[in-house]
């Protein structure tokens, strides 16, 4: 599974993101998300607030499937990758892995972006030069 992904990125389980059922919270998924999304982003030099143009991301729609349990200080593999990409929007697909076992999935997990103006609090159309840079990268 994981080698449908070109970028990961190594998590460490903090023991704020521990529950009462001293697991990985169901919440902190999502944050585990956003910080392979930035780490995603930041290789080509942009960020939720910029991906070309001053253009930022918001998000529209999120999905995460539970798989196994995570304690404190599991190191985790979080593979991330863009997919249906189209000119106002697209989706984050991620698989997060134990690092000592690339075999046992964690959790998957789906975000769709659309681009958005923070200044004027409309969606717009995601820049060309995005746009290029990640169906080169992604083979999309």
């Amino acid at each position: 599974m994981s080698d449908e992904f070109k970028f990961s990125t190594e998590i460490v389980v903090g023991i704020g993101d521990i529950n009462y059922g001293g697991h990985l919270s169901n919440d902190k998924y999502l944050v585990i998300f956003h910080e392979g999304r930035l780490r995603y982003l930041k290789q080509f030099g942009f960020s939720e607030l910029n991906i070309g143009n001053g253009i930022g991301l918001i998000m529209s729609q999120a999905e995460i499937k539970y798989k196994a349990e995570a304690f404190w200080n599991d190191k985790l593999t979080l593979f991330v990758k863009i997919s249906h990409l189209d000119n106002l929007r697209f989706d984050f697909d991620y698989l997060l892995t134990r690092s000592d076992d690339m075999d046992k999935v964690v959790a998957t997990g789906k975000t769709r972006m659309v681009a958005f103006d923070y200044q004027t609090h409309k969606i717009k159309r995601i820049p060309d030069i995005f746009l290029k840079k990640i169906k080169a990268y992604e083979g999309i």
